[in-house]
């Protein structure tokens, strides 16, 4: 069995240890988020030969707000470096390159777990379920270093399935300790909706959409947001202290402003400053 704990630091993206396979493996859609439409697996026009983004401090400027809202929680320097032993795609085989790509949103999946996982163990509150959390760590690891071949025949899926039933034991577990009545807004169709000053404290917002809703100073303290859309959401004054299951992207994809309070191990989004 490998280490129970993960560094967080080779959860978040480093693209400077990364063959820009964002840019190559994921497909864009011409819409708000992309000037462009892009299949799966042919390199974004923007990529350098030098696999860095020609257009990275210009993003949202040139179209392409949906680069700047997306993470691949390390899983493009695992499988660059680890999976792939640091040959870029311009130096590899045609045929391995095509596989990076195939191996990439794989990893970026179980990579994803292994954020929740992490976070998990982190809770006081889920103290009880600890020893199966690093169980289900370690296996997860496990899995990022199989071969590139048995990643892409991997059922995701199934694995996934088992690590949320250890995630919705440990949400339970950390909302228990508060008081009065827990509000469930489990897959809820929030889009849009005003709920400016809300008691959300201890709610569960698993999977809810909260497209362009007004969060306007909503108490979030200590909410479950595992899968919550937050895109466009107004999180302005909004407390977010104790929010578990919140990922950078998730937040990267609101609107919020300097008095917006975050947990301690996000960072607040640059583009919260320049709102107006």
């Amino acid at each position: 069995m490998h280490d129970e704990t993960v560094d967080p630091a080779a959860l978040r993206g480093d693209c400077a240890n990364c063959f820009g396979l964002c840019c190559v493996a994921l497909p864009f859609a011409r819409s708000a988020d992309f000037a462009i439409d892009k299949p799966a697996g042919t390199p974004c026009p923007n990529l350098g030969e030098d696999h860095r983004c020609g257009i990275h401090a210009r993003l949202r400027q040139k179209g392409f707000a949906g680069c700047t809202v997306y993470d691949c929680f390390g899983a493009g320097q695992k499988v660059s470096q680890v999976t792939f032993g640091g040959r870029g795609r311009s130096t590899a085989p045609s045929a391995e390159a095509r596989r990076m790509t195939e191996v990439f949103p794989v990893v970026r999946q179980l990579h994803e777990l292994l954020w929740y996982l992490t976070e998990a163990l982190g809770l006081p509150a889920a103290r009880p379920v600890h020893a199966d959390l690093r169980r289900a760590l370690a296996k997860t690891e496990e899995l990022t270093l199989l071969p590139p071949r048995e990643l892409v025949a991997l059922d995701v899926p199934a694995h996934r399935q088992d690590v949320n039933v250890l995630l919705l034991r440990t949400s339970e577990l950390v909302r228990a300790g508060v008081g009065g009545r827990r509000k469930e807004r489990r897959g809820a169709d929030l889009m849009g909706a005003r709920l400016k000053g809300a008691n959300l404290h201890g709610a569960n917002l698993r999977g809810a959409c909260l497209i362009a809703a007004d969060l306007t100073g909503a108490d979030l303290r200590r909410a479950d947001m595992i899968g919550a859309d937050l895109r466009d959401a107004d999180l302005t004054d909004a407390d977010l202290t104790g929010a578990f299951f919140l990922t950078q992207p998730q937040l990267n994809a609101a609107r919020g402003s300097a008095a917006t309070r975050v947990p301690k191990s996000l960072a607040r989004p640059v583009h919260w400053t320049m709102l107006v």
